[in-house]
Formats: C-alpha cells, structure tokens, sequence
C-alpha cells in the first residue's frame, strides 16, 4: 500500500514553502516521524516527516520547487516490492570489497540540517564517520569530533603538484558565483525593505553607563547560576528596562493596523537571533511578568535552537516589541530596523570603557551607545526620547526595576 507526503501545516498565515533538501532518497527504507526532506518557510527550516514505515518511492518535487500546503510531495510504500526498488542492503556489493567496507558509516540524505552545516563548515567526510546516534546516525558531536581529530592528524607528505598556467603578470585571476537566495533570506529582504518603505523611520540614540549591571553580574553571577541553572546575562536588564519604557510610553508598543492603533497590556519581546540561515527574531511572550531567570532561559534557549535550525513557526509569531544585540559582533553604533508590523526596536551595542565627566570629574566607565529606531507615525520624537531615559535610567539604577520606577 501506499501512503502520500503532504506539505504538513507550516504556521499561521504560511502556504507554501520551498524544497530545501532531501534527506532521503528513492530506495531508503524510512521509518514512522522519520524525517525525510526539509522544507524552507519564510521564516524557518522544517523537517517533514514520515508519518508510515516503509520505502521510499518517488519524489513528487525536486529541491528548489514551491510547494503550497497538502501539495503531496512524495511516496512511501509500506513493502520493497511495492516500491519496484531495491532497497540499499539488499543491493549486491563487488566480491573483491572487504566486509569491513560493505556499509558506509554515514548517508548525507540522512544527515540532519544541523549536521549537513556542520560538515559543510568542516569539511569533514561524513561517510567516514561512525554516528553515535540513534541508528547510527551522525550527530553533530560526531562531526566536531571528526573535525578535531582531522585537524590533529599530520598532513600526508605529497608530490608537488605540476606548475599551473597562472594570469600573466599584474592580472589577478578574477571570478564570480551566483547562489540563490533562500526563502527566508528573500523573506528578510522583503520585510525590510517594506519597513523602510511603508513606515515613517526615525532613530533616536543614548548612551549607558553600564558600572551598575556589570557590578550586579559580578556580584551575584555565582548564586544566579546556582540557583536558576542559567548564566546572568545581559539581555534580562535591557528586557525588563524595557518593559518599564513601554507601561510609561505605551505607543512605542503598539502599532497601527489600518486606521486604528492597536495597543497591548503585555510585552512581547522578540530577541533578534543570529542563525545559519540569517536572522530570526523568536518571542519571549509575557517579558513583563516574567523573572530575570525566566527570561534568560528563554533567550539561552531560542539561541540555542536557533543554531540547530530547530525553532518553529511558533516561536517566531507575534512579538510587540524587538530588542537586537548587535553589541555581540562588535557593533559601536546602528540604526536598527523595526520588525513590521511593530512600531519600535531597541538597538544594543558594544561596551567600551570611555572618558566621562563624573561629578566635575573625568572618570572611566564602561559604556554602550544605545538606539530606538520607530515609526513616527506613531510614535512622537518626545515618546522616543523619554522611552529610551526610561531605559537608560533602569540599567544605570537598576534598583529602579524592582520598584517598579
């Protein structure tokens, strides 16, 4: 008998998506959840799974194709013989090959998005690697550990390669490569691109003497950790300063849907996240309820999954409010998009130790310039201005977070 392979629900407002790769070829025998492609939405990777045990068929789409939801995009045949092919085990090998060969360690269609990233940044072999994984399948600690040992090992001592016919003199060898965009890289594009377009941008900037939060971290890191099982970081202080900014200056939390502005009682805040396919902006929901431990065990978890591919259409839905770290690859200063349809996005950056004027005093404090870019539609310069005091003042008194100032 056999079963088809429909494009699962991918998220709300979300149709289609696009073939990203197979991850199991015609012949593979395939078991029940076992994910057999993966699929590019305008946001996330998803993997599609077998919801049968059986044998791969056929493809119905090759990599690259869009395909909308319930399109079928393969079939699994519950029997070999249904299938019409032979299955890789039963295929014969040459006489002459030695035992210890007849299996490979590692299929690449069988390899999982986070894996196939890792040989590729390694460029590892991963059919020489054993999978430690369920079935023998390569996990991403296989790889990391392939690659140290392959960078451990002397290189073999080769004859030198015969001369090759180089430029002429003065004229550099010169090519170009063409690769097309994700989906969600085109994705990003758009989105932007309709921010700037469709919203009134403005950015208003700050800077932050941080002494009283890096005096806090060092103070109480050891206990935080203790206790919560999570690093004190710095995303807590700038997500709870922020939700005292927007109870105070609620447009900066809102945004404009149609000829109305649609205002929020909480704060969602999305953390724009650096993953291998570009940025994506998961949500921690209720920030404004939330301990500084809660949020930053949602951050330390969208990170994490955010470098396995492994967040969901869910993650990354809603959000009223972004905060984007570009602090962490070393940026002094930006003027951050904001996250359509949302109305505001605060911008953190390095800290740096810099000459300050202290009590008549010139003085050394850690500092970070900070931005608010929003859409003046909304949001008045003077809104702008007092929301991002209102943060400045939190984190340089953070006793001002718990008293609710």
């Amino acid at each position: 008998m056999s079963t088809e392979i429909k494009v699962p629900v991918l998220g709300e407002s979300v149709t289609e998506g696009t073939i990203g790769e197979w991850l199991k070829q015609p012949g593979d025998s395939v078991a029940v959840d076992e994910p057999i492609a993966s699929l590019e939405t305008d946001k996330v990777a998803v993997e599609v799974p077998s919801p049968v045990a059986g044998v791969l068929a056929e493809h119905r789409a090759a990599v690259g194709d869009t395909v909308a939801v319930g399109a079928v995009i393969a079939i699994i045949e519950d029997d070999v013989a249904a299938a019409g092919i032979t299955p890789p085990a039963a295929r014969e090998e040459p006489a002459s090959a030695p035992a210890a060969e007849a299996q490979p360690a590692a299929d690449a269609a069988t390899l999982s998005p986070a894996v196939r990233r890792a040989v590729l940044e390694h460029g590892v072999d991963p059919t020489t690697i054993r999978g430690t994984g369920k079935d023998g399948r390569l996990t991403k600690e296989d790889v990391l550990a392939a690659a140290r040992a392959k960078e451990a090992a002397p290189a073999p001592a080769t004859a030198p390669a015969p001369a090759q016919p180089g430029p002429a003199a003065g004229e550099a060898q010169r090519r170009t490569e063409r690769v097309k965009m994700t989906r969600m890289r085109q994705t990003i594009a758009r989105r932007l691109k309709s921010a700037q377009e469709n919203a009134a941008l403005l950015t208003t900037f700050n800077d932050v003497d941080m002494t009283a939060v890096i005096e806090a971290r060092e103070k109480y890191k050891d206990l935080f950790a203790k206790k919560h099982d999570i690093k004190l970081g710095f995303m807590g202080f700038f997500a709870k300063a922020s939700c005292l900014a927007l109870k105070d200056v609620p447009a900066a939390n809102a945004y404009i849907e149609g000829d109305e502005i649609v205002y929020h009682d909480y704060v969602d805040i999305s953390v724009a996240v650096s993953a291998p396919n570009g940025l994506v902006v998961p949500v921690v929901r209720d920030a404004q309820a939330k301990s500084f431990a809660g949020i930053e065990k949602d951050i330390a978890d969208f990170g994490a999954r955010a470098r396995e591919g492994t967040l969901t259409m869910e993650d990354m839905s809603g959000g009223t409010f972004t905060i984007s770290n570009g602090g962490v690859f070393g940026s002094l200063m930006s003027t951050p998009i904001i996250n359509p349809p949302q109305s505001a996005v605060l911008g953190l950056h390095r800290i740096e130790d810099r000459a300050v004027v202290r009590d008549g005093q010139i003085v050394i404090r850690p500092m970070m310039y900070i931005a608010l870019s929003y859409d003046h539609r909304l949001i008045d310069g003077r809104e702008a201005v007092t929301a991002l005091k209102i943060i400045k003042e939190a984190i340089e008194d953070p006793t001002r977070m718990l008293i609710d100032l």
